[in-house]
């Protein structure tokens, strides 16, 4: 009777899919359970069409990604909002070792020195392999008999067929752990839809003084631009989870969700730690600076006249490397655990005091990774996603650290005087 019904958050009016035969579900952003018996008055509207454009006179083309899906929430936790993705691609030839701890220490950092509400940071960094056998064990937990018969399915099958019982897990088993701990929320996996989502999350509802930040840490790629809107002439492009059959995230896309809605007062940063990242966001001017720290502001407005600048808002990534390097995956930084050598520089940066301004941060984290360049012994470093390909997924990569963190805006500005804030 239910089966696909959409209902609306009934606090944060987040629009959610009612498992079948449930009567409640819980919000996977503001954590709200809503009832069932709500829904004649909680039915979602339409989806909307931005109503902002940015300047006419610098649209050459409609947006192919102004159909954006129901809304995520409005900013319900004041001045901070933040989505921090981390993929790991764990049980698969493209794992990566560093990206769930570049997450946690990013949301970690966020909190403890920025004041960003643990509330109003969305973490995307549940594997689909790891949320299964969670969703398992909290089924297992409510209906232990039940459960014996799965179990002993599972355990008399191969890898490749418990794949194959995820889809079975989410549809079967979710309406009966809707109250679980929040490790079983399936919108905390980094899907293409559901980093999506989390994006449309992010600038929903931005006001005037908010502060806004993407972090990422995964895989990163880039594929042939014919639209002619890319100085290089090739697209940079997100890897989510599911990256092999719903394809990747491209930056034209990510450039038309976050970039230019944002309206004036709100500032967002995006910290990419990728390969291929370093126009990643489609920002107008990219901050060419050499190893002495002199720096040009290159103009990367392309020439078709496609408005890639926003709505009024500023906006400022740093990301791992140039568009045409890899960033390292690589424990030779921390001597410890593996991270993401960008990750890591920006953190060690901000918490050794460098972060007063965009410069000296830019410079701090490219002197890092210049000595560690130098002296690669210590740890081994995983770097290209291609590479992992042509390789059977060693990744292992000799002569240390090959990459630039590169700084792009939607404007030029004095990088050694305007102050560094999030």
């Amino acid at each position: 009777m239910y089966s696909n019904m959409l209902v609306n958050c009934s606090n944060c009016r987040t629009p959610l899919q009612l498992p079948p035969g449930a009567r409640s579900i819980r919000c996977a952003f503001c954590q709200a359970i809503t009832h069932i018996a709500d829904h004649s008055r909680n039915a979602p509207p339409p989806p909307s069409i931005p109503t902002t454009p940015p300047p006419p006179s610098t649209i050459a083309t409609p947006s192919p990604y102004n159909h954006a899906p129901p809304g995520p929430p409005p900013n319900q936790h004041g001045r901070k909002k933040a989505v921090i993705v981390g993929i790991s691609y764990k049980y698969s030839r493209h794992e990566l070792k560093g990206c769930i701890n570049d997450a946690n220490c990013m949301r970690h950092l966020l909190m403890t020195k920025f004041q960003f509400p643990q509330e109003s940071i969305l973490m995307l960094t549940v594997g689909a392999v790891e949320f299964a056998l969670r969703l398992m064990l909290a089924f297992h937990l409510h209906f232990p008999r039940e459960s014996v018969g799965i179990l002993k399915l599972l355990s008399s099958c191969g890898h490749w067929f418990c794949l194959l019982l995820i889809s079975f897990a989410l549809e079967l088993l979710l309406p009966f752990v809707l109250h679980a701990e929040e490790e079983t929320d399936p919108y905390k996996i980094p899907t293409k839809q559901n980093m999506r989502m989390a994006l449309f999350w992010l600038v929903q509802g931005c006001q005037p003084g908010d502060s806004l930040l993407f972090h990422y840490s995964g895989h990163g790629s880039r594929q042939r631009n014919y639209n002619g809107d890319e100085v290089d002439g090739y697209d940079e492009t997100l890897c989510p989870l599911d990256f092999e059959t719903q394809g990747m995230i491209v930056d034209d896309e990510i450039n038309a969700t976050i970039v230019r809605p944002l309206p004036q007062g709100v500032r967002l940063h995006a910290i990419i730690d990728a390969c291929h990242s370093g126009t990643v966001l489609d920002l107008p001017f990219l901050c060419r600076m050499d190893r002495n720290g002199q720096y040009v502001w290159e103009d990367h407005r392309p020439q078709s006249g496609i408005w890639k600048g926003t709505n009024g808002g500023d906006v400022i990534s740093i990301s791992g490397c140039d568009d045409h390097q890899t960033s390292a995956d690589t424990s030779a930084l921390s001597k410890i655990t593996s991270t993401g050598a960008m990750t890591f520089c920006f953190i060690q940066a901000i918490e050794r005091g460098h972060g007063a301004t965009y410069g000296s941060i830019l410079n701090a984290m490219r002197t890092t990774i210049r000595n560690t360049g130098n002296n690669p012994g210590g740890g081994d470093v995983v770097t290209s996603l291609i590479g992992m390909l042509l390789t059977g997924g060693s990744g292992g990569g000799g002569g240390g650290l090959r990459q630039e963190p590169q700084l792009t805006s939607y404007q030029p500005f004095d990088v050694y005087t305007r102050p560094f804030s999030l």
